[in-house]
């Protein structure tokens, strides 16, 4: 045998060796390898600067439902997962809540409606109940953070695992771009950097592999103007108002409600001013689908969209805070705001997200009915 082939083939035996010494040696590998088992990659809506078109979520029961984030990755008619053995299926969204920023979507069976039972039996996943029902982790404790950071991961490849400790367990005061996080219940704030892109609706666990909480969106902290790495804890609970009645919400509650199709969202308490809206001169592509997302064809003069700068070929993605996934929608929104109210939008414009602000105006008065010619 030649020198240079023993030399290599020595290379790789002592390469070969120490890896699976390392792999030996590393008191967290299995649990890394069954955690991957109970968690998916999700391809959506996105694909542009700000707004990916990919996410995680951790598998909540033997009928495929998932929980996630409750992100603009769900707002597509094509979801699709790919599961831990490299399998690649559609989902449906089946419930969401901005209020704890989480979704509950399930797994798609050839001729089975959203909801109902679908014949799967998936033998890995989480049971929310039961990981609520244990001490929540201290400040100092390890973690283990998962998520597909920067869709690193597809098909049956493992997601990206972090280490850290617990630094923190407080609440969340949080801002998405310019606009406040809606949900502000305790989190865990942790110091590995698990909040990358890709990574919001990962595990959060501890180093057995026990489910502590769902890794969130990318957030800014309010007080310090710094990138937040955080994780809703499964126990998550917070107080909103319903219609002027405060209620709380919980994580479990969420889940067990919605894989049941029990769950009904959180009215938020602006909705009670729903009405004619405010002027705002937009003139949308002519609105033909179900879900025709809110591309500007137009803008009138001297319109309040004209002062915002909002241009024909915008799509508007955000309206103070809240996804716009459609015509529909806008217009939905508009109708819960007065005149003279200010709306932060979030425009794409390009490959680029834009802020702008539109202050809406009085509505034109309508035109006179020109009355009906005499018999």
């Amino acid at each position: 045998m030649p020198t240079f082939t023993r030399t290599l083939l020595f290379a790789a035996i002592v390469t070969a060796g120490s890896a699976q010494v390392a792999v030996g040696a590393d008191p967290f590998h299995d649990v890394a390898d069954q955690v991957n088992k109970r968690l998916v990659k999700l391809f959506g809506a996105g694909g542009f600067q700000r707004l990916n078109g990919y996410g995680s979520g951790i598998v909540v029961s033997p009928e495929g439902h998932i929980l996630t984030v409750a992100s603009q990755l769900l707002d597509t008619s094509e979801l699709i997962v790919h599961m831990p053995d490299g399998l690649r299926m559609r989902a449906t969204v089946l419930v969401v809540e901005p209020e704890l920023d989480a979704a509950l979507v399930q797994l798609k069976v050839e001729g089975q409606k959203p909801g109902q039972p679908n014949g799967l039996q998936l033998r890995d996943y989480f049971d929310v109940a039961e990981a609520a029902r244990r001490p929540v982790a201290q400040p100092g404790d390890w973690v283990l953070g998962f998520g597909n950071a920067f869709e690193i991961a597809m098909r049956d490849e493992s997601m990206t695992v972090q280490k850290g400790v617990v630094a923190a367990y407080s609440k969340l005061s949080g801002r998405k771009g310019v606009f406040d996080f809606p949900y502000t219940g305790d989190v865990y704030v942790v110091d590995a950097i698990t909040n990358n892109p890709g990574g919001a609706g990962g595990a959060l666990t501890d180093r057995k592999g026990n489910l502590l909480g769902v890794i969130g969106r990318e957030i800014r902290n309010t007080t310090t103007d710094t990138w937040m790495n955080y994780a809703i804890p499964v126990g998550a609970k917070v107080e909103v108002l319903d219609k002027d009645k405060k209620v709380t919400l919980s994580l479990t509650e969420f889940v067990e409600k919605g894989m049941k199709g029990q769950y009904k969202p959180i009215q938020r308490e602006d909705k009670k001013l729903a009405g004619p809206g405010g002027f705002h001169g937009v003139v949308f592509v002519p609105n033909v689908l179900e879900r025709t997302p809110a591309y500007v064809d137009g803008v009138l003069p001297d319109s309040p969209a004209a002062k915002a700068g909002l241009r024909p070929d915008d799509l508007v993605s955000f309206a103070d805070g809240e996804p716009i996934v459609s015509i529909k929608a806008f217009n939905e929104f508009v109708r819960r705001n007065r005149p003279g109210t200010t709306i932060r939008l979030e425009v794409r414009r390009g490959e680029a997200l834009q802020s702008v602000e539109l202050t809406l105006g009085e509505l034109p008065p309508k035109p006179a009915p020109v009355p009906a010619p005499p018999k």
